[in-house]
């Protein structure tokens, strides 16, 4: 037993401590974890046997269902407006699509029958929630509104469609079918229809069920946790999916006021987090690196077939009709990240005993480890050169709920004056502060001040400010500051003139040298854009009009009214609203 325990701790213990190399080497996270697993297995350093799939499976089930309960969570319902569409067409669709071409060209290159050519396909067919939101994270992208919903909602609601799908194709590979028939649509219907009355379900009574308990604060996470995993163990027995239903309970908790959120949130990262190293050391255990070398070409051509050609099909096919341009469309396609899912995915076969098993996780593991090495690291770079990179937006240094009650939303939000801002040196009374926010503390130099309205503020100062979630914004472009990179400085991103939202189109192009039809005169720059984007523009998004490049700067209030907007300009227009700008 001890032996175990040193085992599990110490892999545990480095990996944490190796992912501090993660940022700096500009390597995934998650293939960190993958790689301490392989080095502690039979043919590594450690030299570890552990080949116990029904385990995995087991262990396994349980960390993928904590990590969608944590990605529904996270989930913010704002994104559905804006996102929704293209987001649910490509976690469906999309890996309907990409599991069809992948299963084809698997079935060819290994001369494999078709439906375990598909099946391979399915595994190998959904991004992974895990990978993208610590990629996004760990490597500090902050991306167009629209772009990044778009593969937060995807990568986490793809899973169910795969999971779905693998399940479907093992159950008929063990019983010696051979091609599809109506029961596998009823069996669709069956599983989402059920999967998802119960997530709504489980997700509204876990709601109710926490506001009305009064427990420890470190009860709150535990009580959410052990009632969304009944609720994908019943959905299971129910005969629907367990994993779209844990998710719909996260994405329901996570967007209802609930008591304790923030702090719930902070627990629930720490749980996700153990799910995801877990899962992917027993991963890294369970494989074989020699019996790779005989699939290795094969298995990168596939990785390479699905990177290159069948994801960049499944999203061209599946956000045809949504507002994007080509760059955030080739964007979309490169973020296609395999995670722990895939792996996950191919212990099914191996549980089954179907014959091909080890050959189609052997496989999977290799398109995990290429898409983690090649889309991974070079994320970063494929932003930039698609433009679809955002400046970061001021965020305080730390925030948590303050439980008054269940209606209450006020939260204690700290900031640090670490750049020259206008506000150093100014009074308190004199700051224009949202209503309804106070600072209730501030420290200098380590020492509490009792802050008053004459108090005036210095670099370095640290505040303790009670708000509301929604004054976050406010309070963050009046106290934080961020770094910004010389490419996403405002004239890179938004060009070097910045519009009011309600300024008529009329007077704009009287300024810049162009025509406006007489029944746009009286439309207003911030309702050309809502035009355009059926009602829902954000930040970043953009639109090729007079020749011009108009993009929206900023947004404001909860219905997200377009204040600015950045002008891009050509040499020829740049002439016009020069020689306007000096007859003026």
């Amino acid at each position: 037993m001890n032996s175990l325990f040193v085992i599990c701790a110490g892999l545990l213990t480095i990996s944490i401590l190796a992912s501090s190399m993660s940022s700096r080497l500009g390597i995934p996270l998650l293939l960190v974890f993958l790689v301490v697993g392989m080095l502690a297995g039979e043919e590594g350093l450690g030299g570890v046997v552990f080949d116990n799939t029904n385990v995995v499976y087991i262990v396994g089930s349980l960390a993928l269902a904590i990590i969608l309960l944590d990605g529904g969570m996270r989930t913010r319902a704002e994104n559905f407006k804006v996102a929704l569409a293209p987001s649910l067409s490509l976690a469906s669709f999309g890996v309907l699509i990409s599991a069809l071409i992948t299963g084809l060209a698997t079935a060819w290159l290994l001369d494999l029958h078709w439906l375990e050519g598909l099946l391979l396909g399915s595994i190998v067919g959904s991004t992974d929630a895990a990978a993208v939101f610590s990629l996004l994270q760990g490597k500090g992208l902050n991306l167009k509104k629209r772009v990044g919903a778009t593969l937060e909602i995807e990568s986490a609601s793809n899973d169910p469609m795969a999971i779905f799908l693998t399940i479907t194709l093992v159950e008929m590979l063990a019983q010696g079918e051979t091609s599809f028939s109506w029961s596998f649509l009823l069996m669709f219907i069956q599983q989402f229809g059920i999967g998802g009355i119960c997530g709504v379900a489980g997700g509204l009574f876990l709601t109710w069920l926490v506001n009305r308990m009064t427990l420890d604060t470190g009860l709150y996470p535990l009580l959410i946790t052990a009632g969304a995993i009944l609720v994908f163990a019943l959905t299971n027995i129910l005969g629907g999916s367990g994993f779209l239903a844990i998710f719909i309970t996260g994405l329901v908790l996570g967007n209802r006021k609930l008591r304790n959120l923030q702090n719930i949130l902070h627990m629930q990262d720490g749980m996700a987090w153990l799910s995801q190293i877990g899962l992917f050391l027993m991963l890294g255990l369970l494989v074989t690196p020699s019996e790779m070398l005989n699939i290795a070409l094969p298995a990168l051509a596939i990785a390479f077939f699905i990177i290159l050609v069948a994801r960049p099909i499944a999203v061209l096919i599946c956000i045809a009709p949504f507002s994007f341009s080509w760059r955030e469309r080739v964007f979309i396609s490169w973020v296609g990240l395999r995670g722990a899912v895939p792996v996950m995915l191919a212990i099914f076969p191996l549980v089954a005993g179907l014959e091909q098993a080890q050959l189609l996780f052997n496989v999977a593991f290799v398109v995990v480890l290429v898409s983690l090495l090649l889309q991974g690291t070079s994320l970063p770079f494929a932003a930039r050169l698609c433009g679809v990179e955002m400046p970061p937006s001021p965020e305080p240094l730390y925030r948590t709920s303050l439980d008054m009650s269940v209606e209450s939303d006020y939260e204690l939000m700290v900031y640090q004056l670490t750049q020259p801002k206008w506000c150093i040196g100014m009074q308190l009374r004199d700051l224009k502060m949202p209503a309804d926010t106070r600072i209730a503390a501030v420290f200098r130099s380590k020492q509490l001040l009792h802050p008053s309205g004459s108090t005036r503020l210095e670099l370095g100062d640290v505040l303790c400010i009670i708000g509301r979630a929604k004054d976050l914004p406010s309070l963050s472009k009046l106290f934080s500051t961020v770094n910004t990179s010389r490419h996403l400085a405002n004239q890179h991103v938004y060009g070097d003139f910045i519009l009011d939202g309600g300024a008529l189109l009329k007077d704009i192009g009287q300024f810049y040298g162009f025509e406006v039809p007489a029944e746009m005169h009286r439309q207003t720059l911030a309702g050309f854009f809502e035009r355009q984007f059926g009602g829902y523009p954000v930040q970043g998004d953009s639109i090729q009009w007079q020749g011009m490049t108009w993009t929206v700067a900023e947004t404001e209030g909860e219905g997200e009214w377009i204040s600015k907007v950045g002008l891009k300009i050509g040499k020829d227009q740049s002439k016009k609203a020069d020689s306007s700008d000096s007859a003026a």
